[in-house]
């Protein structure tokens, strides 16, 4: 029963436009102050990381801007949505993000927060902003990887696209040989 409990990973909220938006220099693992709500509300799936940012104040780490959604079921003790809320991390893991935010400019971004053994914790990364060429030199990448992955997989499979039927037309048309007899330049893989 106690290796079930060690086991458990369930990501609650990720930050998908930081990737898009940020280079992700290194990364840390925190525990988070939370109440009772926030708790309860965080595990329903009601987080949101879109605009939110770490900051470290007063030699303490602090998550700004994340909305935690009021629980459903909450009284009149239920929290404010938007809130500044504590991050836990070791002394040395403060100051040398202080450090590096101070000192490089750098900023720190949480990429998602997930449920580990029964703990609710916060991933944050130290982030370097994208410029707008940056961004779309990524996507090109993007696409790039994505079409040669679509290729090997058509290789793989053995047959031939339409392009190459399209540049074939004219090579049939001049040798004679018909449309239906099998590719001239595409072999498939035995």
């Amino acid at each position: 029963m106690a290796d079930k409990k060690d086991s458990t990973f369930k990501t609650l909220s990720d930050n998908r436009q930081a990737f898009h938006n940020y280079f992700l220099l290194e990364r840390f693992e925190c525990g988070m102050v939370l109440t009772g709500t926030e708790v309860k509300a965080a595990k329903d799936g009601k987080v949101q990381l879109k605009e939110a940012y770490a900051s470290v104040l007063g030699n303490e780490a602090w998550l700004l801007n994340a909305h935690i959604s009021q629980y459903s079921h909450g009284n009149r003790e239920n929290h404010p949505p938007i809130r500044n809320r504590k991050l836990l991390l070791h002394r040395r893991e403060i100051d040398k993000l202080l450090s590096i935010t101070r000192e490089k400019g750098l900023a720190l971004i949480p990429i998602k927060i997930y449920l580990k053994n029964g703990r609710i914790k916060c991933e944050l990364a130290v982030a370097k902003g994208k410029k707008l060429h940056d961004k779309r030199e990524t996507e090109r990448a993007k696409t790039a990887e994505a079409e040669a992955r679509a290729e090997m997989r058509r290789r793989a499979e053995g047959g031939c696209d339409t392009e190459a039927d399209e540049r074939e037309a004219p090579i049939r048309a001049a040798t004679g040989v018909p449309s239906g007899s099998g590719a001239l330049f595409c072999h498939p893989v035995s």
